[in-house]
This record gives structure tokens, sequence and C-alpha cells, in this order.
């Protein structure tokens, strides 16, 4: 099988782009998942493609974070298996749970994270970790599960979830959250991703286009969330949240 010249830029230029914002604070699939689709590639091949330059790129954001050390090795080790387990699930349970209906939670719970980032300034700007608690562990590992399944299941904002629920639940910065949220990211990818490849779901050849050149862009974006800190990750992440709810509230009307 072989891709003409402009596709290959077309893969290119789009999953740097999305690469570069998803190792940051999520909602890549923003921009990758609408650039498979507009190659006239069919919606589960799209979303198997889309898993597997995914993975390339989270996994290389997730390897820029642990060699800066911007994560938490303790808490990862936790939780790591349960966002891979959740996503698994997902996967597999795609096909019977109504999107639509998981579109509206979605928004619902898109609009009330980026409200509260809005009006906090100070949030995420210092860590205030302190600690594990049974509270935050027992509250953390069904939530972690839930992203997880949500990622297999459907996908965009993943990322976004999983920064705000390291920020909020366990006080940690903007950069931290990041490097953990990717980490976790990576999990729910790699759980999602050998469930489409089982189905027969994925096309190597785009998929790994696309993927060379997300791990380009997402080594650099990771680079930049650590040197610029906060500054630069708390308005990307209001940036990407509302453009997600945005598109996801058009989806849900006119499609």
């Amino acid at each position: 099988m072989e891709m003409e010249l402009s596709t290959i830029l077309f893969l290119a230029f789009f999953g740097f782009v999305a690469a570069f914002i998803d190792s940051t604070v999520g909602g890549g699939g923003l921009i990758s998942l609408p650039a498979l689709l507009g190659l006239g590639i069919p919606p589960y091949l799209a979303l198997g493609t889309n898993k597997l330059a995914g993975t390339i790129s989270s996994a290389t954001s997730s390897a820029t974070f642990i060699r800066m050390g911007k994560f938490d090795k303790k808490l990862m080790l936790i939780l790591f298996p349960v966002s891979f387990i959740g996503a698994f699930f997902g996967a597999k349970t795609v096909l019977f749970i109504p999107q639509e209906v998981l579109k509206t939670l979605v928004i619902v719970m898109m609009a009330i994270i980026f409200v509260y980032t809005l009006l906090n300034k100070k949030f995420g700007e210092n860590t205030t970790f302190k600690g594990y608690t049974r509270f935050s562990l027992g509250l953390g590992i069904p939530l972690t599960f839930l992203i997880g399944f949500y990622d297999g299941f459907f996908g965009p904002g993943t990322g976004s979830f999983f920064v705000f629920l390291m920020v909020l639940l366990f006080g940690y910065d903007f950069v931290i959250g990041a490097g953990n949220g990717r980490i976790l990211n990576l999990a729910s990818n790699l759980a999602a991703l050998g469930v489409f490849i089982w189905e027969g779901k994925v096309i190597f050849l785009t998929g790994l286009t696309m993927g060379v050149a997300m791990l380009i862009g997402a080594s650099l974006g990771a680079r930049m969330a650590i040197k610029t800190g906060v500054r630069y990750v708390r308005p990307l992440f209001l940036l990407v949240s509302i453009c997600l709810i945005t598109k996801m509230i058009y989806e849900l009307i006119f499609s």
C-alpha cells in the first residue's frame, strides 16, 4: 500500500499539531481524529488508527515527563493499571452504549471543569500535594477507571480529564498534573489499541505515518510545558476545554 505525498504531508501536519497540544493538556483527538475522517476513513477504522498514532504520542510525552522527573512514581504505579483496565472495558463496550448519551455527559463535565478553572485564578499554580489519603485514593481510583473507560469508548478530552483530576483531587500543579495525566493516558491508549488491533480496526501505515509526526510534536510539547510551566499550561488547558465543548455541542446538534 502506497500513499501520495499530499496525504503524508496532511497526516504529518495534523499529527504534529495534535500531539503538541495533547502532550500537555490533552485534547489532541480534536485534531487528529477529524483529520483521519477527512481522508474518508470509516469511523471505527479512524478510531483504531487514531489510537495507534495517539499511543505513540502519549508514549513519547510520557517518556519526556518521566525523564525530567515531572510525575509521581508511586501514584502512577497504583493508577496505571486502573486506567488500563478501564480503557479495555470501554473499548469492548463501545458498540453497546449510545454515544449521544456519553457526549451529553462529557459536555456537562467539561463545562464545569472550564468554569471552575477559569474562576479559580490560582488553580494549579502551585503544588499543594501533602501525601495520599484514604479519601484521595478512594475517589481517585474509581475516577481513573471511569476516565480510562471513557477513553476506550470514545476518547476526546481524556487527557484534560486526567490533568484536572491530578490537580483538583491530589493537589499537583499543572505541570506535574500534566506528567501524571500523560502516563495515565498512555495506559488507556495501550489498552484500547490492543482491542482495536484484535478487532482489525487499525490501518497501520496511516497510523504509523501520523505517529511519526506525533512523536516529534509530543516531545516538543512536553518540553515546552516543563520549561514554561503553569503560565503556558493553564491557558492552553482552558483553550482546549472550550474548543472541545464547542465541537461536541456542534456535533450533538447537527450530526
